[in-house]
């Protein structure tokens, strides 16, 4: 311990000494490399017989950090004590350089680590729906359903004309470098037109699809993909304008299943898949094939709860996607069908998935009561596969309706029952006969044979295209009798028989009306 102010003020001295001699010493990471002379040292750099700073095979490495000993300390700044010299330890956050042998005859070379050359990776297109927040994202109920679509498309077209313009001075770049009119990180989208129609241009598909820049080799496939995607709307009797707009709407689809954006309910219904692919699929089947005539529309429930009944046929029931879809464009209101269907149904390794996320579920009291209890419209056909797998010959005559279970939930519930027929179903696979022995080998109520199955293969799936005609009758309340009277097997009967009556009276009715099978 220094004994006076003096000797205190020198070895402090001493100290910011040593740590300015120690600062010289100690090499900048960031210093430019040394470079090479040949030949020896020479000028007052050179070395010294008694140096052993260099030594032949060795390199030049900087001068350790020279720490200030406690003797030259306590004798003042002016001691002549030499320094003592202590190698300086490996930091945890500065690479320790690597020291590789040279000649004597060159000097000391860059010894600091080489930096790895920067990775290219693909910029994100910016979208709507990413939005910074500050706390965590959560996906709202189909994603977008509520957004104003025409806004979406006016964003995606002005977003591909910048891109455009902002692409088109590296091609140019890429042009003279001999790149077939691409530059090496950016190139024009190319729009993608349909004769004298409204376009679409491909950076449209990457910010949708995959919210990065698109690659030269997909550009092929993103044109088709977008012609097919117009070709199917075009074919659901769409105008131009919607036709653009449903093809933006497929593209945000597929962008929200890529990035998981959308939600299920405790039933498995996917509001977004059915909204944005289930429908839009069937909507060219309904309307150009079928030609689905729709009546009484305004019976079905604009809001709450509902319970529509109808008959079943067809050999493969086409008839419940088809009063899906009418149920969901009827007056634009939007709401989906919600089906009950039977235990094989959901049994079934791809169809069961496929049901439930286009709103069906098990035909049971306890889940038929939820749905409508939650204020939703739910489809039911009693007729079950005894009506679908019934022989031509009995075509339109109405199969038992079981024990009336949908008449008992939709008494407790109180909830209305809307009376469906349909027409032309029958005629899409006629049944002229059923292979009991395959239907039990493959575990089904029926194996069908129709004129056209399984004589041409493939071909004999195809539906014959008859003319459709589906009517809903006036709703039949049961909100008077109370939740008492799902348990009075008397009014359940009865109830299920006026059902029953009405929907085969009005098949006799539309049978009446209709020309031909055909038209």
């Amino acid at each position: 311990m220094p004994d006076t102010p003096r000797d205190a003020f020198a070895t402090g001295a001493a100290r910011a000494a040593g740590e300015r001699r120690r600062r010289r010493a100690t090499p900048l990471v960031g210093a430019p490399p040394v470079p090479v002379v040949p030949g020896p040292l020479v000028g007052p750099t050179a070395p010294s017989a008694s140096d052993t700073s260099l030594t032949p095979g060795m390199p030049s490495v900087p001068d350790p950090v020279t720490v200030a000993s406690p003797a030259a300390a306590s004798a003042g700044a002016g001691a002549a004590t030499p320094p003592v010299r202590k190698p300086r330890a490996p930091s945890r956050h500065r690479p320790v350089p690597q020291v590789t042998p040279v000649p004597a005859t060159e000097t000391a070379v860059d010894v600091r680590p080489r930096t790895r050359p920067p990775v290219r990776r693909l910029r994100s297109v910016p979208t709507p729906s990413s939005e910074s927040t500050s706390g965590p994202q959560v996906a709202s109920p189909a994603a977008t359903a509520g957004e104003d679509l025409a806004a979406r498309v006016a964003e995606a077209r002005q977003t591909s004309a910048n891109n455009e313009a902002a692409a088109a001075p590296a091609a140019d770049r890429g042009k003279t470098a001999g790149s077939a009119g691409r530059g090496d990180t950016a190139y024009r989208p190319r729009l993608v037109r349909d004769g004298e129609g409204p376009t679409i241009s491909e950076s449209l598909l990457a910010a949708a699809l995959t919210q990065q820049e698109l690659t030269p080799d997909i550009e092929d496939v993103i044109a088709a993909v977008i012609g097919v995607l117009r070709t199917l709307a075009a074919a659901s009797g769409l105008g131009p304008d919607e036709v653009e707009t449903q093809v933006a709407r497929t593209l945000a689809f597929l962008r929200r299943r890529l990035t998981g954006e959308y939600l299920v309910d405790e039933f498995g219904f996917d509001q977004d898949y059915t909204e944005n692919f289930y429908l839009p699929v069937l909507r060219p089947l309904y309307k150009q094939w079928f030609r689905v005539e729709v009546r009484g529309v305004e019976n079905i429930p604009a809001e709450g709860a509902g319970l529509i009944v109808a008959n079943h046929s067809g050999t493969i029931a086409l008839d419940a996607h088809m009063v899906q879809v009418a149920v969901h464009d009827a007056e634009h209101r939007g709401r989906f069908l919600r089906l009950l269907g039977a235990d094989l149904v959901f049994q079934t390794p791809l169809i069961g998935p496929l049901a439930r996320k286009q709103g069906a579920t098990l035909a049971a009291n306890a889940d038929a009561e939820r749905l409508l209890s939650s204020g939703q419209l739910v489809g039911v056909f009693p007729e079950g596969f005894k009506g679908v797998g019934k022989p031509f010959s009995e075509r339109y005559k109405l199969q038992r309706f079981g024990r009336g279970g949908f008449v008992s939930a939709a008494i407790r519930t109180g909830t209305p029952i809307i009376p469906c027929s349909i027409v032309g179903a029958e005629e899409t696979y006629p049944l002229i006969g059923n292979a009991k022995l395959l239907a039990r080998l493959f575990g089904a109520p029926y194996f069908p044979i129709t004129p056209t199955w399984p004589w041409l293969g493939l071909l004999g799936l195809v539906p014959l295209p008859s003319k459709w005609i589906i009517e809903f009758g006036e709703p039949i309340p049961t909100a008077q009798y109370g939740s008492a009277g799902a348990d009075d097997p008397m009014l359940v009967f009865d109830i299920t028989d006026q059902v029953r009556e009405t929907i085969q009276q009005t098949l006799y009715s539309l049978l009446m009306l209709r020309r031909s099978v055909f038209s």
